[in-house]
């Protein structure tokens, strides 16, 4: 702690709120200003991590580099699969075929569900609310479940790949993923009879953290935090890819751009993902599930699935036959609706079987830098709910 300012009117002093804190959710540190409890000023400091994730990827080839990718948001690894896949595939100019297309749309819906249903808790908990952690972790496990059934384990997938998906739904998957959605809205109503009209949980939320619609939008926020301040974007929809133009559902939105609005927004965004993984299930159709047959190999997917502890065996199913795999000399850039907001991968190719450069636009990152529009004018207590809305993942921060 240290003063900065001191004047016979007023006296400001710094102080370090992170690295090593618990509703930073990671390795994150915010340089607060403060007079007396109030917030003059909040700065982050990020780079804790030391990923360097961009330059990895321009050492390894395109198939290798999606291990890479599902570390940046742990948390919904098959939507960063999904979006660095597209990105890819543009640049082979390759069509997906629609299976696999309906198969990819399920999973990155799927892995909303399950990072809102962490952000929720782990939110819900840092203003206080435990109960509400144990509800969440209760349905976020069975998406676990579904997903370690898919891909073998349980994070870090690497499921969804270049040309398609690496394996065909196993037997008991569908039915399995049925009885979930038959289950999460009543779930879903759960936390919101604890929160929603809960007389603390307003007072913590409801004008806390401010976002105008100008300032998300000339700071870059984009996803919940966006739609939270009023502005109706979803790439899903502005931009459909993977066939989400066939898909009919709706774009929440808040009216006061705060806390309470974000939560709600992300409460109904999770119905939304539900809707839209019903009707890919029931237009599911037969067909293969990879476009580039011959120039991929992977093991037998039971038997991966089965020793998915057996890091050799996980090692074993990143081989790829690098022939016929260059794609042409030029550049692209792809975007998703992740769970956070815009992810987009931008590509340079030299013709090799590496990128020559790969750069990303991380939601998390771009969305912390309204941590001081957000943060002024508020009380040291009510920075964990604060950092909370923002829904960041420290490896979506430090690329």
């Amino acid at each position: 702690m240290r003063v900065v300012a001191e004047t016979a009117e007023r006296k400001t002093f710094t102080l370090n709120m992170g690295p090593q804190h618990p509703s930073t959710h990671g390795v994150l540190r915010v340089v607060l200003t403060l007079e007396g409890e109030t917030i003059v000023d909040a700065q982050p400091v990020i780079g804790y991590l030391h990923r360097g994730t961009e330059k990895l990827a321009e050492t390894k080839t395109y198939q290798q580099v999606i291990p890479l990718i599902d570390r940046l948001d742990y948390l919904a690894c098959p939507a960063y699969n999904f979006a660095y896949c597209l990105a890819v595939e543009k640049l082979l100019g390759i069509e997906v075929p629609p299976r696999a297309k309906c198969i990819r749309v399920i999973l990155a819906e799927l892995a909303r569900i399950a990072s809102h249903l962490i952000w929720l808790g782990s939110h819900a908990m840092d203003i206080g609310a435990v109960t509400v952690f144990l509800y969440t972790f209760r349905e976020r496990e069975i998406t676990y479940e579904l997903l370690e059934m898919v891909a073998g384990v349980r994070m870090h997938q690497s499921y969804i790949v270049v040309g398609g998906v690496r394996w065909d739904l196993p037997d008991g998957f569908v039915e399995k993923l049925r009885a979930f959605l038959d289950i999460l809205p009543s779930k879903i109503q759960e936390y919101e009879d604890l929160l929603t009209k809960n007389k603390i949980w307003k007072l913590r939320t409801v004008g806390v953290g401010v976002l105008s619609k100008e300032d998300a939008i000339a700071y870059g926020a984009t996803g919940p935090m966006l739609r939270g301040s009023g502005v109706k974007w979803d790439i899903r929809k502005v931009y459909p890819y993977s066939g989400y133009e066939e898909y009919d559902f709706e774009i929440p939105i808040g009216e006061h751009g705060d806390t309470y609005d974000r939560y709600l927004v992300r409460m109904e965004e999770m119905r939304q993902s539900r809707r839209i993984i019903l009707q890919a299930l029931d237009k599911l159709p037969e067909g293969p599930i990879h476009a580039l047959e011959g120039k991929l190999f992977f093991p037998d997917p039971e038997k991966v699935r089965g020793e998915h502890r057996d890091m050799a065996a996980l090692i074993h199913q990143f081989k790829l036959v690098v022939e016929g795999f260059h794609p042409p000399k030029g550049e692209i850039y792809q975007s998703i609706e992740a769970p956070k907001g815009e992810l987009g991968f931008y590509i340079v190719s030299d013709g090799s079987p590496k990128p020559y450069r790969l750069r990303i636009r991380l939601p998390s990152l771009m969305n912390l830098q309204t941590l001081p529009i957000l943060s002024r004018g508020h009380k040291v207590a009510d920075m964990a709910a604060i950092i909370g809305t923002l829904d960041i993942v420290l490896g979506d921060v430090d690329k």
